[in-house]
């Protein structure tokens, strides 16, 4: 996609997607001595996206147009975003930004990460401040463990604490993903005495390699029976759920997802969850929309 794939909208603005992502396994395989867990996990993109309004400023200010409940400007990723890039590039142009949100926060989807990404891809397009694609994961990194793997832009087996890439394959699916009506501190998480941090790591010689093929049903995710102890909606959700198919938690929760072969038997499963149960259904996408913006 080029930027003349998002033409300019009547507010003055071009919209580009930002998707959720799914950890199709999640195991802590340790932790560093600066506190940071060690992670193995693979990041799956999905069509369920927030949408991030950009224009252009000529005066250098980054401003935010949308209000975001609970985050203040100045901690806004995205925000963040923008000024990262204009730092590390000396460019001296501005932004207008605007966020419609569709991603659940507090669940484990990666809205904020993402969003940011989004930011990092557009911008360096918008601005032809020229970064190739691993610069630009540098300066996510630098707002969060999660921000690589978006603008990484492929469904990825992630080490480390999750900046660690390696592009894998996924068996084409169509998810049923639950939204329990709780928000999940990650920090709250990670910080439980209960919480498992010796996992057998899972790279060994050869593995993973480009032709990895994850498989449909989801693996562990370490983080879960923390979760679903601290709160019982989550396993709720999540037992429901897997009356129905193989389904984890991803992420830090609370959001939780159930993997199909067809996009007919996902929306019959969604259809006929308990009437409380919120949530939506989402074909996964092999790459990130705006894979095709950032150099290699």
């Amino acid at each position: 996609m080029s930027l003349d794939d998002f033409p300019v909208q009547p507010d003055g603005l071009r919209y580009f997607p930002a998707p959720a992502k799914l950890n199709l396994m999640l195991h802590v395989v340790g932790r560093r001595a600066d506190g940071y867990h060690l992670l193995e996990t693979v990041f799956r993109f999905i069509d369920h996206a927030d949408s991030v309004g950009l224009a252009v400023r000529e005066d250098g200010r980054i401003v935010r147009r949308s209000d975001l409940p609970g985050v203040a400007e100045d901690d806004d990723l995205s925000v963040r975003a923008a000024r990262a890039l204009q730092d590390a590039t000396g460019c001296r142009l501005g932004a207008d930004l605007s966020l419609v949100k569709r991603i659940p926060q507090g669940g484990g989807l990666g809205g904020g990460s993402s969003d940011a990404a989004t930011v990092l891809l557009a911008l360096n397009a918008l601005w032809q401040t020229g970064l190739s694609r691993q610069a630009l994961q540098e300066i996510g990194l630098g707002l969060g463990a999660d921000v690589p793997v978006f603008v990484f832009g492929q469904t990825a087996f992630a080490s480390g604490i999750g900046e660690e890439l390696v592009a894998i394959e996924a068996e084409a699916a169509c998810y049923v993903v639950l939204v329990p009506p709780v928000q999940v501190p990650t920090r709250e998480v990670f910080q439980s005495p209960h919480l498992t941090r010796d996992s057998p790591a899972a790279k060994i010689a050869g593995f993973p390699h480009p032709h990895f093929r994850f498989a449909l049903a989801p693996g562990r995710n370490d983080l879960e029976p923390v979760v679903v102890a601290g709160y019982p909606a989550v396993g709720e959700h999540l037992s429901w759920l897997r009356r129905q198919a193989p389904a984890a938690m991803s992420g830090s929760g609370a959001c939780v997802f159930g993997a199909f072969g067809s996009a007919q038997e996902a929306a019959a499963v969604f259809a006929r969850r308990p009437a409380h149960m919120r949530g939506f259904v989402a074909a996964g996408l092999d790459r990130h929309p705006l894979w095709s913006m950032a150099a290699a």
